[in-house]
């Protein structure tokens, strides 16, 4: 990782931590950031997938930028066959089909605010759509 900022860095080790047991794939953005995608993280309920992937993008910014928005399966289905709702959205993630999951951070603490608090975030908001 030796083009990825030291925070940067920092926010992905601790994304390894949290996630522990899930994949993480970093690829450099060229500008200090990072595209990271967090592959096995346990779904289920409302949702027909047991396991999806999260991705998002770290900018050079953080931790002053929020991590906004995150992607997951474009095939993102609930079990009723009811729609996703607010907060989901079709679009693309680095290229390949994603479901857009928009939960932007309206008062961002960059001291208590990390990417990996943030990811969590969205799997309890995800999980929570009952």
């Amino acid at each position: 990782m030796t083009g990825i900022l030291p925070a940067v860095a920092r926010a992905i080790g601790e994304i390894r931590c949290t996630f522990e047991g899930c994949g993480v794939e970093v690829e450099e953005d060229g500008s200090g950031g990072a595209f990271v995608i967090v592959t096995g993280i346990r779904l289920g309920c409302p949702y027909v997938q047991t396991e999806v992937w999260i991705g998002f993008q770290i900018t050079f910014q953080y931790p002053y930028a929020d991590v906004y928005p995150h992607f997951t399966n474009a095939d993102l289905a609930r079990q009723n066959g009811a729609g996703l709702g607010e907060g989901f959205g079709s679009g693309s993630f680095r290229g390949q089909p994603a479901m857009q999951i928009s939960r932007r951070s309206n008062r961002l603490n960059p001291q208590t605010d990390t990417a990996a608090l943030k990811l969590l975030k969205v799997v309890r908001w995800m999980k929570s759509r009952s």
